[in-house]
């Protein structure tokens, strides 16, 4: 199947083809084109058309449209994948549905990639998925430890998140010396 957004992609272009290709469709062909010819080209590929204002997989109030397509496609039965939908949403949004941590530090990879030359999106995306693979493997881990809000955010019975070192996978408090 091909699926088509738009070019010069950031964030959400880039979580959405990863996310298509391992859960959705591993045989999807992505298209990225110019934003006022999205649609135009979808009819005329049979593409489906995501991350473009209007359609089914894209922005709803203020979910993203990575978790448009966590749920049109019932994957929000893996918990892991629905962290990863709030960091993905903390990257491309405002971040004021989730207020996810880690969507900050998301976005300046995001928009560090989009700076290292890559020739058109295909290449971008090609090289990125790495850091959806990283997350998606952070995301699991976090589930397994019953964090389902990710390492970084205070949950109501842990005002300080500092108190806890996210990188010890036993999830044991800092010493005081380290």
């Amino acid at each position: 199947m091909k699926w088509i957004t738009r070019e010069r992609v950031k964030v959400d272009r880039v979580a959405c083809p990863w996310l298509i290709k391992k859960f959705v469709d591993k045989d999807a062909e992505f298209l990225f084109v110019p934003g006022d010819k999205v649609m135009e080209i979808a009819e005329r590929e049979h593409a489906i058309p995501y991350d473009v204002k209007g359609v089914e997989l894209g922005h709803y109030g203020k979910e993203c449209s990575f978790e448009a397509i966590l749920k049109r496609y019932k994957l929000t039965g893996d918990p892991a994948l629905v962290l990863l939908g709030k960091i993905v949403n903390g990257a491309d949004t405002d971040n004021t549905l989730w207020n996810q941590p880690e969507g900050e530090g998301l976005e300046a990879i995001a928009e560090g990639f989009r700076h290292l030359g890559f020739k058109d999106d295909h290449e971008l995306n090609a090289a990125e998925w790495i850091v959806y693979d990283a997350l998606y493997a952070y995301c699991q881990e976090m589930i397994r430890q019953g964090k389902s809000d990710g390492a970084f955010k205070a949950g109501p019975s842990q005002q300080d998140v500092r108190s806890t070192n996210p990188w010890d996978r036993t999830g044991e408090s800092i010493k005081p010396n380290q």
